[in-house]
């Protein structure tokens, strides 16, 4: 950078000109450091330095968080789908624009679904969509659909595999059918059914789903009745009783930096008192859970809580979505309101964002929440097709 300095009466009229040194090494990835990912894109491209820098501090900083992405859906025909991400590191919220992309879900297929915080899908008696990259710009069509028609399955990525489970129609012969899509074969294979205790509550209305590594994991919300499902052998294993105490009503799961987690609500349905986080112990060996210790990590501050219930005359509704060391919680019945906590090696930190959607004005229909693993790869992708645009 050039720096010219005006010259008094008693100097020329030449100009002098002091250079400052230019940032580089230690010193500029320092500097880079302070700034988080959505402001990183541009240094990126300065130069092979900054360019390496940039990549250098991104491998080794710990600022770069997974997003948090609420989709919202029109419930009639063009079923129209809209997106917001916010980033938890620089308190930013982003519009997600997926029209100026090609790669769009099936117009036939009408409502947009996520059983766990990074799959989106759509499902109809015809077609199967979905999409697993971090914003949801590209998505896969089967083949074919299900076997079963289901209206409320839950829906996992199992390492290669799309399970299936649960959810059919009244009509179907077994209600607890499991299906499994090949996503390298492009091919369907059916399953053991889901277990019987399962029989009034197969539908993700009234289970939480987790997947991680070779198994996927179903919690009985209500019941905390869990089982674990091994797509290699394609069978199941449990039961395993995850409340950790009487007082916990509905129970949810998910996997914070590779552990498994629950979170019980506290209470009854008409009177949440609270919500508390808990660690469930896995055997390292097999996956398989142990039923012996499970370690509280958190409690949700009671100022918290009653923003995550809201105003609503509805019972609360309250789901959780979880990526890295984050965890979302959110109310379906009075959505404006999000609650964040992230767990660290101390205990959890937690804090509440106003949902963005919300305050939009937007009349929501439909919403899921998902969180994206974005780096700068995605990033840049999404800015080069103007796909991005901060709020």
């Amino acid at each position: 950078m050039a720096v010219v300095a005006k010259p008094n009466q008693n100097q020329t009229k030449t100009a002098v000109v002091e250079e400052e040194a230019p940032l580089y090494g230690d010193v500029l990835e320092s500097v880079l450091s302070k700034l988080h990912l959505i402001h990183l894109l541009p240094a990126y491209h300065v130069s092979k330095s900054w360019h390496r820098a940039v990549s250098s501090t991104l491998r080794f900083a710990n600022r770069v968080k997974p997003w948090l992405v609420v989709h919202t859906q029109t419930t009639r025909f063009p079923y129209v789908v809209s997106s917001r991400a916010y980033d938890p590191a620089s308190h930013v919220w982003l519009d997600v624009d997926h029209r100026s992309l090609h790669h769009s879900p099936v117009k036939s297929i009408s409502t947009l679904r996520s059983s766990h915080s990074t799959l989106l899908y759509m499902l109809s008696p015809s077609k199967f969509a979905f999409s697993l990259d971090a914003l949801h710009f590209e998505w896969s069509h089967a083949n074919t659909p299900p076997l079963v028609w289901r209206t409320d399955p839950i829906v996992a990525v199992v390492g290669h595999r799309v399970v299936v489970a649960g959810g059919a129609c009244d009509y179907e012969d077994d209600p607890l059918a499991v299906e499994m899509y090949d996503v390298k074969a492009g091919t369907w294979d059916t399953c053991d059914s889901m277990p019987a205790i399962f029989k009034d509550s197969a539908a993700s209305t009234w289970l939480s789903v987790a997947a991680e590594g070779s198994r996927m994991y179903v919690t009985e919300k209500c019941s905390a009745v869990t089982y674990s499902f091994d797509p290699e052998s394609k069978t199941w294993f449990g039961p395993y009783v995850l409340r950790p105490t009487p007082t916990v009503f509905s129970s949810l799961i998910g996997f914070v930096n590779g552990r498994l987690v629950l979170a019980g609500v506290v209470g009854e349905a008409e009177d949440v008192k609270g919500v508390k986080l808990w660690e469930v112990k896995m055997s390292d060996v097999d996956e398989s859970l142990e039923l012996g210790e499970m370690i509280l990590i958190g409690d949700m501050p009671e100022m918290m809580v009653e923003k995550l219930k809201g105003e609503s005359y509805y019972e609360p509704s309250i789901s959780m979505s979880c990526m890295g060391g984050l965890v979302c919680f959110h109310n379906a019945s009075d959505p404006s309101e999000l609650t964040l906590c992230e767990v660290e090696k101390g205990g959890c930190r937690w804090s509440s964002v106003r949902n963005d959607v919300v305050n939009d004005g937007t009349r929501l229909q439909r919403m899921v929440v998902t969180w994206a693993d974005v780096g700068l790869p995605e990033l840049q992708k999404a800015v080069q097709v103007g796909a991005l645009k901060i709020v």
